[in-house]
C-alpha cells in the first residue's frame, strides 16, 4: 500500500531522493471506525497521519454541554484524501485538539521519530511545519507551477537591466550634446551643474530648437530638467514599470543614495514583461475625447489576465492596476469637468479603489470634495454624467449608490469634515460602515489639497477618542470566520471570502491605522507602518498580509474565471469562492489563513475590549 503514496505533492516533494526512500520504509497503515479517535487532545501524537481514503475532523471540546450532558465538539477543520494532520502537534510535542474519523477512514502514519529525522535532516521541509502561512506560500512559489515565472517577476534593477549613463558638462552647446546622443545611440543625456543632474530628451532638444527658437550653442544645462525620478538598484524592475505607469515617463534614474548608477529605460522594462500595460498607459493619455478613453479603459480586464497567468504576485498586480485606474479616473475627470472648476473640486475614490485593492471592477466607490461656497449650478448634472460614463467603460455602479451621482457624496470641505464627525459620533452600523469606506479615500483628480485639508480636520476631532475606536473595531467581528464549519462549506461549495477573511483584516487594520493617524490607505502599507511604530508584532503583520494576499489571489482566479463566461463579461458574485475549484494546497492555505484572521480577531478583541 506504501507504494501508493504520492511523494509529488508537497511537502513530500521537498524531500531529496534518500528521504523519500526513508519516509516509504517506515510508512505504517491504519483503519479507523467512524468516530474513532486518531489523536487525542493533551497526548503526544503516534505520527504524522496522512489520509488514503476517508474523512477526519479536528475538533475541540466547548464547554457547553449537550442535551445528553456530554459536551459538544466544535469542528474547526475537515481533512479528506491526501490531507495530512498531526505535524504540528508532533513539533508542539502534544495536541492541542482532537482528530476524530468522521467516516470510515485509512491513514498511512509517518512515525514521530522519522519525522522528526526529516525535519532535522532538511530545513525547507521544516519550515512547512511550522504552521507558517508566509513560509508555505514562498515554498510553494517556489516549487510550483509558476516558479520559474515568481524568480523572473522578482527581477532586480541591477539584473542587467541599468544603462550606462551619457553625461556630459554645464557648458556643452546643443548641438555636440545631440552629436554625443547620435554617437552613443542613447535618445537622452544627463547634464550636470554642479553637483546636480539633469535629464535632456531627444524631444526636449527639439521642442528647444523649433518651438523656442534656442541658437545651436546654446547651453544644455539650460533646458534640462533636474527634478529626476530616481529608483534604487536593489528595489525590483516592476516597481520601475509602476512607477513609470504612474509618472508618466518613459525613464527613470537609478542612485545609490546620492551615486548615480545609470538609466532604466521603459523599452527595456517592456523587454522583461509580457504585460501591454503601458501601451494602455499610452491611449489613456493621447485620448482626447470620451469615447477613445473609453476604448483604452476596455484593455485593463485583458491586462488582469495577462499578469496572473504569467504568475505576477498580487501586491505588484494591484499596485499597478490602481495606477492605470487612478489615470483613467483622472483623464475623465479633465475631459467632462470645466477648465475653471477643476481648481476648486476633488474627486476622490474611497472603499477598496481608495486602498488600491479592487482589481476585478467590482463597483464604484467614489465621491467630490469642493471648496467652500463655490457656486456651480451644473455640478450635480456633470457628476451625474461621470458616473453614467464610468459605468459604460465597465465600472459597475455601487450597491450602496456611493458614487458622485448620490448628491450625499458631493459635500463642501466643511460639510464633508461635519459628515465624518457625525459618522464617528453616531457608532450606528450604517454610519460605521460609510466612515470605514471614507477613511479609505484617496484623491485622484482636481485640487488634493481640498481632501487633505479635510481629512486632517477629521482627525483632530476623533484623536485619543477611546469609546470611538472601540465601537469602529467592533465591525471586525461583525462576519464568523469559517472554520468551525469549513467542512460543511465543502461540502456546499462556496465561501464568502470578503466576510470570512478579507473584511475582518482590513478593517482590523484600518481601525488601528486610524487610530495612529496613519495617512496611508492600502493595508499592506498600513500594516507595514503599524509594525514600524511597534504597534503589530513583526510576525502578525507578515501573516496578516500573506493571508490578504492569499484571499485576494483565490478571488482573483475565479473571478476571471466568471467573467468569461458570463454574457456580459460581469461577475455577480465576485466575493464567492467555489471551494471544489481549489486544489488540496490552496485548500490547506487558506485554512492557513483562516486561522490567522481568527487570532487577529482575538488580538483585537483584547486590544479594543470587545468581549461581551
Amino acid at each position: 500500500m506504501t507504494d501508493s503514496f504520492k511523494l509529488d505533492n508537497l511537502p513530500f516533494s521537498l524531500l531529496n531522493e534518500r528521504e523519500q526512500k526513508l519516509l516509504r520504509n517506515h510508512l505504517d497503515i491504519s483503519y479507523f471506525q467512524k468516530d474513532e479517535l486518531l489523536i487525542k487532545a493533551g497526548e503526544e501524537p503516534e505520527g504524522l497521519f496522512i489520509i488514503l481514503k476517508g474523512r477526519v475532523g479536528e475538533s475541540d471540546l466547548s464547554e457547553a454541554a449537550t442535551a445528553g450532558g456530554e459536551k459538544s465538539q466544535n469542528v474547526y477543520v475537515h481533512y479528506e484524501d491526501e490531507d495530512y494532520f498531526g505535524g504540528w502537534s508532533v513539533l508542539n510535542g502534544k495536541a492541542i485538539h482532537n482528530f476524530i474519523a468522521v467516516e470510515e477512514t485509512i491513514c498511512h502514519i509517518l512515525p514521530t521519530r522519522i519525522l522528526l529525522d526529516l525535519i532535522a535532516s532538511n530545513p525547507m521541509f521544516a519550515d512547512y511545519f511550522q504552521q507558517n502561512l508566509t513560509a508555505k506560500r514562498e515554498i510553494a512559489d517556489q516549487h510550483g507551477q509558476s516558479q520559474d515565472m515568481a524568480e523572473f517577476m522578482l527581477a532586480r534593477i541591477t539584473d542587467g537591466t541599468i544603462r550606462e549613463p551619457l553625461i556630459v558638462p554645464e557648458g556643452t552647446s546643443l548641438h555636440d550634446a545631440t552629436q554625443k546622443m547620435r554617437e552613443h545611440k542613447s535618445d537622452c543625456v544627463l547634464a550636470r551643474r554642479g553637483n546636480r543632474y539633469g535629464m535632456v530628451t531627444g524631444t526636449d532638444l527639439l521642442d528647444a530648437v523649433v518651438l523656442h527658437g534656442k541658437p545651436l550653442d546654446a547651453d544644455v544645462a539650460d533646458i534640462a530638467s533636474y527634478r529626476l525620478i530616481s529608483i534604487d538598484p536593489e528595489d525590483y524592475l516592476f516597481n520601475a514599470l509602476i512607477m513609470m505607469t504612474q509618472q508618466q515617463i518613459e525613464r527613470v534614474v537609478v542612485m545609490r543614495g546620492n551615486e548615480l548608477v545609470g538609466v532604466v529605460e521603459l523599452t527595456d522594462v517592456l523587454s522583461h514583461f509580457s504585460s501591454h500595460s503601458h501601451v494602455i498607459g499610452l491611449r489613456v493619455e493621447r485620448a482626447k475625447t470620451v469615447e477613445e478613453l473609453r476604448q483604452a479603459a476596455q484593455g485593463l480586464t485583458e491586462l488582469i489576465k495577462a499578469l496572473i497567468s504569467t504568475g505576477v504576485r498580487i501586491r505588484f498586480t494591484m499596485e499597478l492596476l490602481a495606477a492605470m485606474n487612478g489615470r483613467i479616473l483622472a483623464k475623465l475627470f479633465n475631459l467632462m469637468i470645466p477648465n475653471d472648476m477643476r481648481p476648486h473640486v476633488c474627486l476622490i475614490v474611497m472603499g477598496s479603489e481608495g486602498r488600491g485593492e479592487q482589481i476585478m471592477k467590482t463597483d464604484q466607490d467614489n465621491g467630490l470634495i469642493y471648496r467652500d461656497g463655490l457656486e456651480w449650478p451644473g455640478m450635480q448634472t456633470t457628476m451625474q454624467r461621470f458616473s453614467d460614463t464610468l459605468i459604460s467603460f465597465g465600472f459597475p455602479p455601487c450597491p450602496g449608490n456611493i458614487m458622485v451621482s448620490n448628491p450625499e457624496w458631493i459635500n463642501s470641505t466643511g460639510d464633508w469634515v461635519t459628515k465624518l464627525t457625525r459618522w464617528a459620533e453616531s457608532c450606528e452600523g450604517e454610519s460605521v460602515m460609510n466612515l470605514a469606506i471614507a477613511v479609505d479615500g484617496k484623491p485622484v483628480a482636481g485640487n488634493s489639497a481640498l481632501f487633505k485639508a479635510a481629512r486632517g480636520a477629521f482627525l483632530r476631532n476623533i484623536r485619543s477618542n477611546d469609546i470611538f475606536f472601540s465601537y469602529f473595531a467592533r465591525a471586525s467581528l461583525n462576519f464568523d470566520t469559517p472554520l468551525t464549519f469549513f467542512g460543511n462549506l465543502k461540502d456546499k461549495g462556496q465561501l464568502d471570502v470578503k466576510k470570512g477573511g478579507v473584511f475582518p483584516i482590513v478593517h482590523g487594520v484600518r481601525t488601528m491605522a486610524l487610530e495612529h493617524r496613519i495617512l496611508e490607505t492600502n493595508t499592506f502599507k498600513r500594516i507595514e507602518a503599524l509594525v514600524e511604530l511597534a504597534q503589530m508584532q513583526k510576525s502578525m503583520g507578515d501573516n496578516l498580509c500573506e493571508a490578504l494576499a492569499l484571499f485576494i489571489q483565490l478571488r482573483l482566479r475565479q473571478q476571471i474565471v466568471r467573467v468569461d463566461e458570463s454574457d456580459n463579461g460581469v461577475d455577480n458574485t465576485p466575493n464567492m469562492v467555489d471551494l471544489q475549484m481549489l486544489s488540496k494546497l490552496d485548500r490547506e492555505l487558506l485554512r492557513d489563513a483562516l486561522r490567522i484572521v481568527k487570532d487577529f480577531k482575538k488580538f483585537l478583541t483584547l486590544r479594543y475590549h470587545l468581549g461581551n
